[in-house]
């Protein structure tokens, strides 16, 4: 069954399309969290953003930047925020891949967030990059 996003993509459910080409479609999000918020979504339908082959990453990242400039120049706000989650344990609402654009305005409209750091172990550390890099390799 197709997600939201695919429906959306393919026209059987109303947006307001701010962007698309052969790979990114762009349309403001219809639960704002304030005015000017954006969902960038390739079209390819996966849910996480490992998933993406290499031709719809590329162009979701090419995208990212030219819709944040329109939503600045649109919105005035001159700060923003770059969301995305990947699973229901991350907040993932929609199973398809998607970023948040999300303009920040000096009256605080705009994404809250709450960051609880930790404190880093260097020895565990080199120890898992070691590990990430071999599977990069």
């Amino acid at each position: 069954m197709a997600s939201t996003f695919t429906r959306i993509i393919r026209g059987e459910i109303p947006c307001h399309r701010v962007h698309e080409d052969a790979h990114v479609f762009a349309f403001l999000d219809i639960a704002p969290l304030a005015p000017g918020h954006v969902l960038v979504v390739p079209r390819q339908e996966v849910e996480f953003l490992h998933q993406l082959d290499d031709a719809h990453a590329a162009a979701l990242g090419a995208a990212l930047p030219r819709v944040a400039r329109a939503m600045l120049a649109a919105t005035g706000a001159t700060a923003y925020n770059l969301l995305q989650n990947n699973g229901a344990l991350a907040h993932q609402a929609v199973p398809h891949v998607h970023m948040h654009l999300i303009p920040r305005f000096e009256d605080g409209r705009g994404l809250g967030i709450g960051w609880r750091s930790g404190q880093i172990d260097h020895a565990d550390a080199a120890a898992l990059a070691a590990r990430m890099r071999e599977f990069i390799a």
